[in-house]
């Protein structure tokens, strides 16, 4: 199998002009070309750009790389593994792209040889991650440092859920409510937090093939824990609304759910950057946070601490909202400036 220098350079996330200039140089030459002239890479040359790029994340100029394999003293799979301590060390990638890269290494080491669309989709998920999260953003996140034992958890929630979807379990079952939980909570302790990680995250997912390919998760389970995570949330406050409060929360729940992650992550960068409280910019977010819990919530002043008080008094509803003390004191501060600035304009207009 043969393929062309353009396909090559998408994949493998660098551009034609570098691939140009790795065979001026000698350091990467196409096997072959095609009857209109262009350049064609097979599994050889793929192998050997992989090579390449690792050795250029170690920080090995060209010229010391082009040496290096030309001598060829070291075996491919020694490569692969001091490729994946570098990852590991200043963790650039997540746990995905050294599943993949330890299968590749297993391959050659069983001898199994990898085909080209394995060394093809290890070029590709290495660029992935950059093009969403800076390695600062890397750093940050307790997903970005290997670790086998919440491989496992995830692994094992993602079976959990396949076999409810199998089983058509309904959402406010209580093995899904259960699964839901766990899943939400890891979920904001794997983001550090950062509802904006969690944003770019789920983005991430549904535009990104292969990190659907690798987890498991499809939208069906994606759709099936956030339905059961929000029935867990109601079961609740079902205990503290009447029934009439509660069908006008259930009936409205769902219909701006989708908003919250992005306006708790302005929260949050409100509160690390000291925001004042009282600047415009603070009271249209606290204006923003009002009306998306009015809309499943209502206006009235006496149902709406009916939900206060189950907030504090029952700490899951706080699982899965990615607010911490910090933020919540903040917002806290915004709303009261709001609801005194409203206060005063309607006594200014009684007077």
């Amino acid at each position: 199998m043969l393929i062309q220098v353009g396909e090559l350079s998408r994949r493998a996330g660098i551009s034609v002009r570098t691939l140009h200039h790795y065979e001026h140089i000698g350091l990467l030459l196409p096997s072959a070309r095609s009857a209109a002239g262009y350049r064609l890479y097979n599994l050889a040359d793929v192998k050997r750009l992989h090579m390449i790029q690792a050795l250029a994340k170690a920080g090995m100029e060209l010229a010391a790389i082009n040496d290096y394999l030309a001598q060829e003293t070291r075996p491919l799979a020694e490569l692969l593994d001091q490729q994946i301590a570098m990852l590991d060390k200043q963790m650039r990638d997540i746990i995905t792209l050294r599943h993949q890269l330890i299968a590749l290494r297993d391959g050659l080491a069983s001898g199994a040889e990898p085909d080209l669309e394995s060394w093809l989709q290890t070029l590709e998920m290495m660029k992935m991650y950059d093009r969403w999260f800076t390695p600062q953003e890397l750093q940050e996140l307790p997903f970005a440092t290997p670790d086998e034992v919440r491989e496992r958890v995830w692994i094992g929630m993602v079976s959990e859920a396949q076999k409810l979807l199998a089983e058509k379990c309904p959402p406010d079952d209580a093995r899904a409510m259960d699964l839901a939980t766990r899943w939400m909570s890891r979920l904001e302790d794997d983001t550090a937090n950062k509802p904006e990680f969690l944003t770019r995250l789920n983005e991430m997912h549904s535009v990104e093939p292969q990190m659907r390919e690798q987890t498991g998760i499809t939208q069906s389970i994606v759709d099936f824990i956030t339905r059961s995570f929000a029935e867990s949330k109601l079961a609740i406050w079902q205990r503290y609304l009447s029934p009439e409060e509660m069908a006008f929360t259930r009936a409205h729940y769902f219909d701006r759910m989708m908003e919250w992650p992005p306006l708790v992550a302005k929260l949050h960068l409100a509160q690390r950057q000291a925001l004042d409280p009282q600047s415009e910019e603070a009271q249209a977010l606290a204006q923003n946070w009002l009306v998306l819990f009015q809309s499943y919530a209502g206006t009235d002043a006496q149902t709406q601490q009916k939900f206060r008080t189950a907030m504090q008094q029952e700490p899951h509803l706080m699982k899965g909202a990615w607010m911490t003390p910090e933020v919540l004191q903040w917002l806290q501060r915004a709303i009261e400036v709001m609801m005194r600035n409203r206060y005063s304009a309607s006594g200014s207009q009684i007077g």
